[in-house]
């Protein structure tokens, strides 16, 4: 039987992760939307084995909005915050942030730049469950 749940409200987790090239689909080195969905569920993932114990299981996810571009080379910054906690279920919600966007060109092609303010990419709320 595993251990009393450590979940509670304002509980943070926080990865970072570079864009590999070979992740771009569109033009301009654009990455699809379903690239942050998926870094969600690893931060996602560390919350509830850090939380309870347990990898739990994605239930459902809502307002999910695409405020910016993500792109291949992009340095992202993808948070998890617990908002509510029940019985066997957690409300997180999530933030996909670019902290550094190549700068690539002809003439430097592995140039990169730290941006001043973080780029807000991706944000959505969701629910996990653990057993």
């Amino acid at each position: 039987m595993p251990a009393q749940s450590r979940a509670e409200v304002g509980r943070r987790v926080v990865h970072r992760r570079y864009v590999p090239y070979s992740h771009a689909h569109y033009a301009g080195n654009l990455v699809d939307g379903a690239y942050s969905l998926g870094l969600f569920g690893d931060v996602a993932t560390e919350m509830c084995i850090l939380t309870d114990g347990d990898e739990g299981l994605f239930a459902s996810y809502s307002d999910v909005q695409f405020k910016q571009p993500v792109r291949a080379g992009d340095v992202l910054e993808i948070t998890c915050e617990i908002t509510r906690v029940g019985t066997r279920s957690r409300t997180m919600d999530f933030t996909v942030q670019v902290v550094a966007r190549g700068a690539a060109t002809d003439q430097a092609p592995g140039a990169a730049d730290m941006l001043d303010e973080p780029l807000v990419a991706t944000t959505a709320t969701g629910v996990v469950v653990v057993p």
